[in-house]
């Protein structure tokens, strides 16, 4: 029977067992991986560089890019390279590293879509007061905040998950480090404690989901007060963004840790898996730029001025030719 102390590495869950099936697999989560690395960039980017993004809503969008960069980043390169050299061992340290940052880039996004949510709020509920409830100082404050407590929540869960001894060996249901993985492996009633961590996240996260739910209500109410349709496309093109993106996100991960055990099986898990933690990094940049008109133009302008020859069409005089 082995203890924490004996395990050197763990044992991912691999997506095949054929070689042509996991090199597939290497391809396709690579061009995802690639997709999320383009429009986050580009988005990170844009908002940077154009000064007229330089809005609450677009710095709180910026922060959001790089933790969808961050999240992504911490377990999809782990797994396809263990697609690609055949393995599925990872390191005790690596393990543990992986599963505090990916904690602390999804707590952090969770409390930042908040966030987000009560900017869409103030917009368009109290536009008198936006100025002064969403200044620079307080944007920067919040942001701020919602890194911290990412970083604090993922720093209690991972030492707590990680100070269990474990007797169930040392493979893992799962392609990366995951807290209910671990948890399995515990053989200690220690683990009532991390429970007891899950609980109070859990009742943090409703509380930010009801807000979340309530902040909507108030918005939709307003947005339909509005007389011109003009004004009523607008304001619902600045929040339909937002609410596609918490809504794949909570739907994803409340899935993944809610779903009946009866429901529960490795192929499953593992889809699951993949839609909340490497679908949403590829897709957020799309659903943020496909209605939102000033993003998309200031996209292009900074595609046209630092890279001209890619958009330069032949002339109708070489066809001529």
């Amino acid at each position: 029977m082995s203890n924490s102390s004996s395990i050197s590495q763990f044992l991912l869950l691999a997506f095949a067992d054929r070689r042509e099936l996991q090199l597939l697999h290497f391809w396709l989560f690579l061009g995802i991986y690639l997709a999320a690395l383009l429009g986050n960039g580009l988005i990170i980017t844009t908002i940077a560089w154009d000064h007229h993004l330089h809005t609450p809503m677009y710095f709180f969008l910026l922060n959001l890019s790089l933790l969808d960069l961050g999240c992504i980043s911490t377990t999809l390169p782990k797994a396809m390279a263990n697609s690609l050299w055949d393995t599925r061992a990872i390191s005790y340290s690596a393990c543990a590293a992986q599963l505090l940052f990916f904690f602390i880039f999804l707590s952090a996004e969770y409390f930042l879509l908040t966030i987000m949510c009560y900017d869409r709020y103030v917009a368009i509920c109290r536009p008198l007061h936006y100025g002064t409830l969403l200044g620079s100082r307080a944007c920067v404050h919040m942001a701020a905040a919602a890194w911290a407590s990412g970083f604090l929540n993922a720093l209690l869960h991972t030492a707590s998950t990680f100070s269990l001894p474990l007797c169930q060996g040392n493979a893992l249901g799962q392609f990366f480090c995951e807290i209910p993985q671990i948890l399995k492996l515990s053989c200690s009633h220690s683990y009532l404690r991390e429970l007891g961590l899950v609980v109070f996240s859990a009742c943090l996260a409703f509380g930010c989901f009801v807000f979340m739910v309530v902040s909507y209500v108030q918005i939709f109410r307003a947005v339909l007060r509005i007389p011109s349709q003009q004004g009523r496309h607008k304001a619902f093109s600045t929040c339909l963004p937002h609410l596609a993106v918490v809504s794949l996100f909570i739907s994803t991960v409340m899935f993944a840790y809610l779903k009946p055990p009866s429901i529960s099986s490795p192929s499953l898990d593992l889809v699951v898996a993949v839609l909340y933690s490497v679908v949403p990094p590829a897709l957020n940049p799309l659903i943020y730029s496909m209605r939102n008109k000033e993003l998309k133009e200031a996209v292009w302008k900074l595609i046209t001025k630092y890279f001209p020859e890619v958009l330069v069409c032949p002339s109708s005089s070489t066809f001529d030719s």
